[in-house]
């Protein structure tokens, strides 16, 4: 479908000033509970131990954006597409692919708890004959690669029509966890049932597949919709307690899921790392004293109530992955500043710090003029060798990785990978 940001599903959305950051502009020694594992599910040894450090891409299902193709199509012409990702991402010597195994409270393998996705066969909750998620495991693990799984937990549906999922989803079962915003459909992430349904939900991949790891991207409560707002009044007037600010509880909420989702883990597959990758700001400076010299005009911790700071801070996260998807010197979130403050933020924490990097503007035309280079995402590699507290890069995403616009991650393997 052409070139689709990660941040594509919200841009249309959101209204900020030219002056401020849009959506679209959108040997560390740490390691999961003090350091990686020494050994990964695969047998290999973990990205964070490996030389060279963590080097990942993300294989987005949701849209279709990187896999499958196309929705429908035979078992063997999807297992060869994603061979094929596979193969790429070994050849330029990754060690770790990010794969979406549940991009709207659907499921890429057989789950009890929710339907199949209709990424794969066009209707959701038909059975496409074959399970995705075990054959990328097994396929990442013959090639060297790690897998981790990545969810997201809350999105339901990129519509707002609640008749138009699976008959017996679980939204469908229970409308009242629903709410709908930006015209589409979201969990309602102040339900204490709907917390622990999801985690349920995601916690049987877990338990049942050799997965390396467990990710989420930067999804919590939905980026903002210009003029609306999310109606969980009502559920705040239930479940807020002594909180005084929505806001606060909302917080509270995510923090909670990120809490009891990592003891789970911990509980279901010990030394498998439990990792977030949020939107690369935090907060501004100007808005708090702590948070970096950007002008974002999204704020992970105002916005998406995600306080990623205090997670790494106390040490609630095995790895952090920040979206960091900006050049060296953008005036709104220079990529350099960026990468300084999260390295501050991660030092000494025991949680280990990767940087994403956008692969997905190189060349992009409608991108500043520094995407235009080729040598622009190896520049990023090489300043993120002056801080210790780095310990890989990951690229958005698998599909760009294969296409190498203007040569940027052949670059960055001549430069970085090959020796």
């Amino acid at each position: 479908m052409g070139r689709v940001s990660r941040r594509f599903f919200g841009t249309a959305t959101v209204g900020v000033l030219a002056s401020v950051l849009t959506f679209s502009q959108a040997s560390a020694s740490g390691g999961p509970r003090g350091r990686w594992r020494e050994r990964g599910a695969s047998g290999a040894a973990g990205p964070g131990n490996a030389a060279g450090g963590l080097r990942g891409m993300w294989i987005a299902t949701v849209a279709n954006i990187d896999w499958p193709a196309r929705q429908g199509q035979p078992a063997a012409d999807a297992q060869r597409q994603l061979t094929d990702l596979l193969d790429a991402a070994a050849e330029l010597k990754l060690n770790t692919v990010f794969f979406q195994v549940r991009p709207t409270a659907d499921a890429l393998w057989p789950s009890p708890h929710e339907p199949w996705s209709h990424w794969l066969t066009g209707t959701q909750g038909e059975d496409p004959g074959w399970d995705p998620l075990e054959f990328a495991v097994t396929e990442a693990h013959a090639r060297g690669l790690e897998l981790h799984a990545w969810f997201n937990p809350y999105r339901v549906a990129m519509h707002a029509d609640l008749t138009a999922l699976a008959g017996d989803h679980p939204a469908r079962t229970h409308p009242e966890w629903v709410v709908t915003y930006g015209g589409r459909l979201y969990y309602n992430p102040g339900l204490p049932e709907v917390r622990a349904f999801v985690q349920d939900a995601m916690c049987h991949a877990v338990e049942h597949y050799a997965i390396d790891g467990v990710h989420w991207d930067d999804y919590f409560y939905p980026y903002p919709v210009a003029g609306e707002t999310f109606d969980d009044a009502d559920a705040f007037a239930e479940h807020g307690g002594d909180f005084d600010d929505i806001g606060d509880w909302r917080r509270h909420n995510i923090d909670l899921l990120v809490r009891e989702m990592r003891e789970r883990v911990a509980e279901l597959k010990p030394g498998v790392p439990f990792g977030v990758s949020p939107f690369g700001v935090w907060r501004n400076k100007s808005t708090d004293p702590l948070g970096s010299d950007t002008r974002g005009g999204v704020q992970t911790y105002d916005d998406l109530y995600a306080d990623v700071r205090t997670w790494v801070k106390e040490g609630r996260l095995d790895y952090v992955l920040p979206q960091l998807y900006w050049n060296i010197g953008y005036e709104a979130a220079d990529y350099a500043t960026l990468v300084r403050w999260w390295a501050e933020v991660a030092e000494g924490t025991g949680v280990q710090l990767y940087i994403g990097e956008a692969l997905y503007k190189a060349g992009d035309t409608a991108q500043p003029d520094a995407w235009q280079d080729p040598a622009e995402l190896s520049r990023h590699l090489t300043l993120c060798q002056d801080y210790p507290a780095v310990g890989g890069n990951a690229f958005y995403s698998a599909a760009h990785v294969v296409r190498d616009p203007i040569g940027a991650m052949t670059r960055v393997y001549e430069d970085h990978y090959r020796g």
